[in-house]
């Protein structure tokens, strides 16, 4: 099985972030880690966050990367206005999530970033600079309010803005993938106004990307 997803991958090298986790969170068993539809919780069934490699990730190597991730989570705690936790990626290891309330970032049906988003989201690159070896997806998320073509394009243009705005602060783009999710994945009831101001909100993930994966792999031996 290993031997075959590795196989795909090297003939796929232009396959994106998120289709490569799927690929591999699909077809690379227990050893590997979850299942695709538990990739980062609830809130993220639809993606396959993390990156594709062609081999188990034994515990040792998860261990190293876990320590990092849990490392970085304590670091990012002191950002203001921002929840931080930690995750199962696609490979099964560990990764960190970052959520701001849209009501920080954006004034309301604007993908405009406030100045008190750009304080934070500068914060957020700066303390990104010394864990390279990480992917980085955004996904916007909304309440209920209006259609939901017009939510689906508004949430992804707030993932946008705010994978834009770390590219200005120095986060390679090749790391960055970003998604609209409109009202998909509500993490509060959408009947009233406290739960929608919940729903209304950005996701960033951070997670270990292949060279990570190789290097803790190799540490581990």
């Amino acid at each position: 099985m290993f031997l075959a997803a590795a196989t795909v991958l090297s003939g796929c090298s232009s396959m994106s972030k998120l289709a490569s986790g799927l690929l591999l969170g699909a077809g690379s068993g227990a050893a590997a880690g979850a299942a695709v539809g538990a990739a980062a919780g609830k809130d993220a069934k639809s993606a396959a966050i993390g990156a594709a490699i062609g081999t188990a990730v034994g515990a040792a190597a998860g261990a190293i990367i876990g320590k990092q991730m849990d490392k970085k989570a304590a670091e990012l705690k002191a950002l203001e206005d921002a929840k931080v936790e930690t995750f199962e990626d696609a490979n099964g290891l560990k990764g960190v999530k970052v959520t701001f309330a849209s009501g920080i970032l954006f004034k309301t049906n604007s993908s405009t970033l406030s100045a008190e988003s750009k304080e934070a989201l500068t914060q957020f690159a700066a303390a990104m600079k010394d864990l390279p070896e990480t992917d980085i997806t955004v996904y916007g998320h909304t309440d209920n309010t209006g259609t939901y073509e017009v939510n689906q394009k508004v949430s992804n243009q707030r993932a946008q803005s705010v994978a834009k705005f770390l590219k200005s602060h120095g986060i390679d783009g090749e790391r960055i993938a970003t998604e609209g999710k409109a009202y998909d994945l509500p993490v509060a009831s959408n009947d009233t106004e406290e739960g929608r101001a919940q729903n209304r909100r950005v996701e960033i993930y951070v997670s270990a990307n292949e060279k990570m994966i190789e290097e803790a792999i190799e540490e581990a031996k």
